[in-house]
């Protein structure tokens, strides 16, 4: 490793209107290393990458090119000093070719008179000769989605390097790789590193971490934790620095009363159920009364699994079992009719539909399931959605409100209200609680329980562990896309974390 960082970041503070995003935060890269960024959901790690890259403007602090003092003002200024970035989903154009995505906005020309003509034959041998740099030989003329994402994958790393790249910073590169691509991309990235590249690799996958980086540096909730060779931080400090405390000694906590009937059938059996870019193979039941939850960090693949047992997602491994009896659910319509529901993650984009009112938001599931040519009259949508907004504790001025002029919570309210009134056997619940006030956390997770006790079956999912060891019955543990355990109701979050730092 260099004596001197290639890049430092010291002291950088990002601030919107009156919330300080970011404060006093340090970052060195050296060349020749791979440093991972890591920190849970919302400690500022894809902020302090805008603020590098030129997306934001710092607020504070400085950032310093060698020896030079920089402030890049847009992702192009960052890419002419250097700073390239790959982020998650690969930000290419699938209708040009290789060699046209690797050279957009840059291409070679030749002649000597103003618009010059591209000399594709220069571009397509630097296209060929980028791509040899990171092993891959692949016909840069065709089309880009006439190849898997993984090479889609690298052909964004290699327009990157394409720039004269000093600091290559890769944003969750992995999560739509399976493991095979996954080895391939980190022996890539070790050929870069080799070569005197500082590359940033951002990732909530921790055996990717200590598979492939040379140094950590944690951020929690905007603030700098500290920097760290990877040898010198095993897994349950990384995850006591992400979370601000260290992993206490297990206490009893009173268990949710259990109503389901372990002996009998399960509601729901999947067994080796995956798919390769998304899921490892996973077992899991769920019975009728039972609240299973699914814990883990982000990027486990709790989401990965709902949209699995929803229809929303095809397996590719593995069989799934209602009341026994093989299923294979060709859409969410085929889970739907056979008793399931799904309140998804993203509340506001896949959730609610915004311009609607609360009672045409409620009645959308089962206006759904009944099928094309019957209809729930007016007066039919206004009894349902008056029962469940009394049942629910909704707050709206009326039924006619639209839904998107309510709290975060009642907005959650009324999307369970909707698949209730499918009177579904099993619920899954994708991060019910996210973006609401506490009291409305409280509300839903009774609401929980209460629907468990009257025999549903409740599949629950949040970040937040506390809230999965508090309403659960068992707790399913992932880590990178994998089952890592169960645990049994009245655990505590440490438990959950210790398993989860155990595995890597």
């Amino acid at each position: 490793m260099s004596a001197l960082p290639v890049l430092e970041l010291s002291g950088i503070g990002k601030r919107f209107g009156d919330i300080d995003v970011l404060q006093d935060v340090q970052l060195r890269l050296y060349p020749g290393e791979i440093h991972a960024l890591m920190g849970q959901n919302g400690a500022g790690k894809s902020t302090l990458i805008k603020v590098l890259t030129g997306v934001f403007p710092a607020s504070a602090g400085e950032i310093r090119l060698g020896s030079e003092r920089v402030r890049p003002d847009s992702p192009i200024a960052a890419q002419r000093l250097g700073i390239s970035t790959v982020y998650q989903e690969v930000n290419l154009c699938p209708n040009l070719s290789v060699a046209e995505n690797m050279f957009a906005g840059r291409y070679p020309r030749r002649g000597v008179l103003q618009g010059r003509r591209i000399d594709w034959k220069e571009v397509h041998a630097q296209a060929r000769a980028l791509l040899a740099r990171i092993g891959l030989a692949i016909d840069v003329t065709r089309l880009l989605s006439s190849y898997p994402v993984a090479v889609q994958q690298m052909v964004a790393i290699a327009r990157a390097l394409g720039v004269d790249a000093r600091v290559l910073i890769l944003d969750e590169p992995t999560s739509s790789l399976d493991e095979d691509e996954v080895r391939k991309l980190f022996a890539v990235l070790r050929k870069l590193r080799d070569e005197g590249l500082a590359i940033v690799f951002v990732t909530h996958f921790m055996n990717q971490v200590y598979a492939v980086s040379d140094r950590i540096t944690v951020l929690r909730n905007g603030g700098w934790v500290g920097e760290w060779p990877v040898a010198e931080l095993p897994a349950p400090q990384l995850i006591a620095a992400m979370l601000g405390r260290e992993l206490a000694a297990a206490q009893a906590r009173p268990a949710p009363v259990q109503v389901a009937d372990a002996g009998a059938t399960p509601l729901l059996r999947a067994e080796g159920l995956g798919q390769a870019a998304q899921l490892q193979p996973i077992d899991l039941q769920v019975r009728a009364g039972e609240v299973v939850g699914l814990a883990g960090l982000l990027g486990a693949g709790r989401t990965e699994l709902a949209r699995l047992l929803f229809g929303l997602e095809a397996p590719d491994r593995g069989t799934l079992a209602i009341d026994g009896q093989a299923v294979r659910f060709a859409s969410p319509s085929d889970a739907i009719a056979a008793g399931l529901a799904l309140c998804p993650e993203e509340r506001k984009t896949d959730g609610i539909v915004a311009e609607l009112s609360v009672r045409e938001n409620i009645a959308l599931a089962l206006q759904a399931r009944m099928g094309v040519g019957k209809f729930l009259s007016r007066a039919e949508q206004a009894r349902l959605a008056e029962r469940f907004v009394q049942q629910l504790g909704i707050k709206t001025a009326s039924i006619e409100t639209p839904i998107g002029l309510l709290s975060g919570g009642n907005q959650q309210k009324a999307v369970i209200a909707r698949w209730l009134a499918t009177a579904p056997r099993l619920l899954i619940l994708d991060e019910p609680t996210r973006g609401i006030d506490v009291a409305a956390k409280q509300e839903i997770m009774e609401q929980i329980l209460q629907l468990a006790e009257a025999g549903m079956a409740v599949v629950f999912i949040s970040s937040e562990i506390s809230e999965v060891v508090r309403v659960a019955h068992r707790i399913v543990v992932l880590r990178d896309r994998r089952k890592v355990g169960e645990l049994p109701a009245g655990s505590t979050e440490d438990d959950v974390y210790e398993m989860i730092a155990a595995a890597a």
